[in-house]
């Protein structure tokens, strides 16, 4: 199945890249990729019936690590459409309440649903049985009453629940951006520097100052620390999650940048030293 997933996702992003340079409206953008990722979903769902699980294991981590991940671009180029339709025309104090009513939005979800953002965001497992797992829904533990209406053969009680966080958290920035478009411009301009890397060493770096916890006192988002380090350095990193789940799958070294970044600063240091 994951395999399968991979190849599903690798081919969605591709796709998704073409659109992006053909395409510069953004409602416009919005209204082919949602299409493109409902046929993805559609064609996951039909393997899925096919294929089915070899476990309830793997039945966990589809519907909590794989699925959400497709689903959320699909809730986030949707909200996207729809925040761009109902722009309202004018000034810079206008657009400002506007989006900030759409930040408002985003926290009322988080406020309502505190309780799972906390199991999600500690990776927490105790509950992944009934969370993650067709049929086995608990209706103590905080269902949308939307779930009684979908498809149960291709749905858990919580899985457009972890969608939904992570639609929110590209949903956030990219209504940030739009708040801070100016400001960003004007710092911008005063200095540039561009990541001369390679995109896979700057999402390992990303990840590796995440999980150190060293930015906002560890309270920084991912994705907010993603989209800081394009816009700071000048480089778009694409679907980082997924190249993320490609590093921690090598099989010799998964830091391979950060293990080589601390050899270079151990020898420079040792240099400077002998002088």
């Amino acid at each position: 199945m994951e395999k399968y997933y991979n190849e599903c996702v690798q081919n969605l992003d591709y796709q998704i890249n073409e659109l992006s340079v053909e395409i510069e409206d953004r409602m416009q953008l919005a209204q082919e990729v949602i299409k493109l990722l409902i046929k993805c979903l559609a064609d996951l769902k039909q393997e899925v019936m096919k294929s089915g699980f070899k476990d309830e294991e793997e039945e966990i981590y589809f519907f909590k690590k794989l699925k959400p991940i497709i689903l959320s671009k699909l809730i986030c180029y949707n909200a996207v459409f729809k925040i761009e339709a109902k722009k309202p025309y004018g000034g810079k104090k206008v657009l400002d309440e506007y989006f900030s009513a759409e930040l408002t939005k985003l926290k009322r979800f988080y406020d309502n649903n505190k309780e799972f953002y906390s199991y999600y965001r500690t990776n927490s497992s105790y509950l992944d049985h009934k969370y993650f797992v067709r049929g086995n829904y608990d209706i103590v533990l905080s269902l949308d009453t939307f779930y009684f209406e979908t498809d149960h053969s291709f749905s858990t009680s919580h899985d457009y629940k972890v969608a939904k966080i992570l639609a929110n958290d590209r949903i956030q920035v990219f209504l940030e951006e739009q708040l801070n478009n100016n400001n960003i411009t004007n710092r911008t301009n005063d200095i540039s520097l561009n990541w001369t890397g390679s995109k896979v060493a700057l999402i390992e770096l990303i990840y590796g100052l995440n999980a150190q916890g060293v930015l906002n006192n560890g309270n920084a988002d991912i994705v907010a620390i993603v989209r800081f380090f394009e816009r700071s350095f000048n480089v778009d990193l694409g679907d980082f999650y997924h190249t993320y789940m490609e590093l921690k799958s090598r099989k010799i070294t998964q830091t391979k940048f950060l293990d080589s970044m601390r050899e270079a600063l151990i020898r420079k240091m040792d240099e400077q030293d002998e002088r």
